[in-house]
Parts: C-alpha cells; structure tokens; sequence
C-alpha cells in the first residue's frame, strides 16, 4: 500500500511487491517450501479463472441485455421520464449497497456498472464522481453480511475465539461510517479533487 500511495508503484507492481514480501516472511519463519508455492499457484490459478469466468458471463448479460433493449429502456426511464441526477445516484447507490449483500464487488462492477455508464453520460454527471461513489459503495460490501468477504477473512483469522454473530455485529458501526463518508462525497463533491490537485 505505501508503494501505491507514494507513487513508486502501480497496483500491480506493488501486487509482486507484496509477493516478494510474504516469501521472505514465510522463509524467514522456516516455512517456505515447494509445496507452499504450489499451493499458492493453485490458488492463484482458481482465482484467476473464476474472474475471467465472472468477466465473460457478465460480458454476455451485458450484451444480451443491451441487444433486448435494457439499456435503452434504463436511460430513457432515467434521463426521459424521471430526468433527475439525484434520483439516478440515489437508486444507483442503493441497488450496489444492496447488491453487495449477496453478490461480489467483481460481479456488480462487471454486470452493473456498464448499465449506468450511459445513463451518466446521459445526465452530465461527473463520471469521476460517480466512479468515487461507486467504488466506495463497493468497499461497504465487503462489511456486509451475509457474503462480505472482511468478514470470512476475519473468522478465519479468529477461528473459534470469535462466533460469525459477534463479528456480523461488530461491523455495523463500519458499515455506518462507510455509508456516512459516501453521503459526505455525495453532498460535497469536491472533496475528490482535494488531494488530486
């Protein structure tokens, strides 16, 4: 992250950083071995696939979708009859909160994003702006039970010490401070250029 964030790498420079780093961490425990690598590349390989498999199945509904009118239907519903940013980021907001209950941030950016896109364009939102809505309504979905993926990781990590109920609870005062930061950027814009300038 501090590679990322001082600008001496991209995300997936700083990726093979942090590959190097986990190496030297499991050599310096003893515990690196060939069948700690081939785990690793196993893993990798599985999770590589299942994206690519998201990204072709979501390209196919989007084409599917668009070719049946659904796009057409969704911008003119939106910049003909409602005819409201407001509304539009409210609904868009609040159908990608909900959607990460139960879905992936892959998933909802694959399938969900190429709809609004237009509609964006459509209503002369700054697409910047909404791409920062987005993208922080995507990270309140890994705090969402009952598929946020923070949460897995931490039971994982906690095993039997912590039960599944304690941590669903214990995220709900994250989950508001996410949402209250996405209404923060929604009423004052301008907060995203603040550091790009």
């Amino acid at each position: 992250m501090g590679s990322i964030f001082t600008g001496i790498a991209s995300p997936t420079e700083s990726a093979a950083i942090g590959v190097l780093g986990a190496a030297l961490l499991a050599w310096s425990n003893g515990s690196f071995s060939f069948s700690l690598i081939r785990y690793a590349s196993v893993e990798t390989v599985k999770l590589t696939a299942m994206i690519f498999m998201i990204l072709i199945g979501a390209t196919a509904f989007s084409l599917v979708f668009n070719e049946l009118g659904g796009g057409d239907m969704a911008l003119e519903f939106f910049s003909g009859e409602i005819a409201d940013k407001w509304f539009f980021v409210f609904i868009a907001m609040l159908v990608i909160f909900i959607l990460g209950f139960f879905i992936d941030f892959i998933e909802i950016a694959f399938v969900v994003v190429p709809i609004l896109v237009p509609i964006v364009h459509s209503l002369g939102i700054d697409p910047i702006w909404f791409a920062i809505l987005i993208a922080m309504n995507l990270q309140a979905s890994f705090l969402t039970p009952p598929f946020g993926f923070a949460l897995f990781y931490l039971k994982g990590a906690a095993g039997d010490k912590v039960t599944t109920g304690a941590i669903y609870r214990g995220v709900i005062p994250f989950i508001l401070l996410q949402i209250l930061a996405l209404i923060a950027v929604i009423l004052w814009p301008g907060m995203i250029y603040l550091f790009g300038k």
